[in-house]
Order: C-alpha cells, then sequence, then structure tokens
C-alpha cells in the first residue's frame, strides 16, 4: 500500500481525528483572536460524515447525488480575508494536477457559513474564481449547522468594531475528501499541499 506524504491523512478506518489541536490553532483569526485566546469545544471523536441537503444558485445541493465522484469539501465564508483562499487555491492546484478523465470525477463543494453575506450570486462568483469544478452552497442556519455537525466543522461570528463588515466569522480549516461511496476517508487540516491532496484523490479513485 502506498505511503502518503503526511502523516496526518488518515483511512477512514483508523480515522481517530487526527489532530483536531491544529485544526483549531489553524481556526480563521479575523477578529484578531490567537488561538489561545479562543474559547473552542474538545473534539475527541472523529466525525460520522454523512449526507446533508442545502442550496445552490440552480437548486438543491444533495451531496447523495455525488456519488460516484470524489468530493473535497470545505466550509468558509467569501468575505474571508486568508484562509478560505488558501484553502480553495490549494484545492484548485490538486485539481489541475489531475488529467481529464480524474478530473471528471472530482468536484469541490464549497459550503458558505454565512448565509446572511453569501448571496447564491456571490458564491458563484467566488467559487468560479478558482476552478469551474467548484460549487458554490448554503442555506438556512439550521440546515448549515446540521451539515457542519456531520464533519466536526465549527464556526461562530465575532463583532468586528468600527468595521464596514459588521463581523467576521471565525471557523475550523479542514478539507474533508469523501469517496464516491460517500464515506469521509480524509481530512486535511489547513496547509496540506496540493500534492498530497491530488495524490489522496488519485488512491481514493483507484479504489483503495
Amino acid at each position: 500500500e502506498r505511503r502518503f506524504l503526511q502523516g496526518f491523512m488518515i483511512r477512514r478506518t483508523q480515522i481517530v481525528l487526527l489532530v483536531f489541536g491544529a485544526l483549531w490553532a489553524s481556526l480563521l483569526l479575523s477578529a484578531g483572536k490567537t488561538a489561545p485566546e479562543l474559547d473552542v469545544p474538545g473534539i475527541t471523536d472523529a466525525p460520522p460524515g454523512g449526507d446533508f441537503a442545502l442550496q445552490t444558485s440552480k437548486g438543491p445541493f444533495r451531496l447523495k447525488d455525488y456519488r460516484g465522484k470524489v468530493v473535497l469539501l470545505y466550509f468558509g465564508y467569501t468575505k474571508c480575508p486568508d484562509v478560505c483562499p488558501t484553502s480553495l487555491s490549494y484545492m484548485a492546484q490538486a485539481f489541475n494536477e489531475l488529467n481529464d478523465d480524474e478530473l471528471k470525477k472530482v468536484v469541490g463543494v464549497f459550503v458558505s457559513v454565512d448565509p446572511k453575506r453569501d448571496t447564491f450570486e456571490l458564491l458563484d462568483e467566488y467559487v468560479d474564481y478558482f476552478h469551474p469544478n467548484f460549487i458554490g452552497v448554503t442555506g438556512k442556519p439550521e440546515e448549515i449547522a446540521k451539515a457542519a455537525k456531520l464533519y466536526g466543522a465549527q464556526y461562530y461570528e465575532v463583532e468586528l468594531k468600527d468595521s464596514a463588515f459588521g463581523y467576521a466569522v471565525n471557523h475550523s480549516a479542514a478539507t474533508y475528501l469523501i469517496a464516491p461511496d460517500g464515506e469521509l476517508r480524509f481530512i486535511f487540516p489547513h496547509g496540506t499541499s496540493p500534492e498530497v491532496i491530488s495524490e489522496a484523490i488519485r488512491y481514493v479513485l483507484e479504489g483503495k
């Protein structure tokens, strides 16, 4: 069995939820807080993953409709100053390393956790900037919370005084790889290289 370039990529059968401390250390700190100042609940078990339903500009989004494809899932928001753009850029670079046949079997899903500001038009414009295989989705707050809970993603608003934005959204910054059978197979901490992500995609596409 091939060894990956990074030890934090784990098979679902071993998914003890890697270094969630590291994931929280890479929280989006838009409000200027440092990691030790954040009041972050502990995560001690692996997220189950699973299907969820949200909305796109073209209608309903159901994760189960993407059976047969590898899905790269990310939770963030369009006004994120640096963490989201970096993560989506790395994901796009990973997609660009795939051949045409592989690319037909992969989709990136960006779930906005800021439905008050992220309209469908804005989401489409945002994800299209990174890669044509990306889809922007959002929904009602309770629908987003349900989807996030399945994957252990967490987020909360932070007031920004004297800012036109009004608030930022601190959020965990993991990328989740879901296999064609719908199973959560890998969790990548923020900053995982495109090469590692593309290797994991190929690994899953080969049926491993």
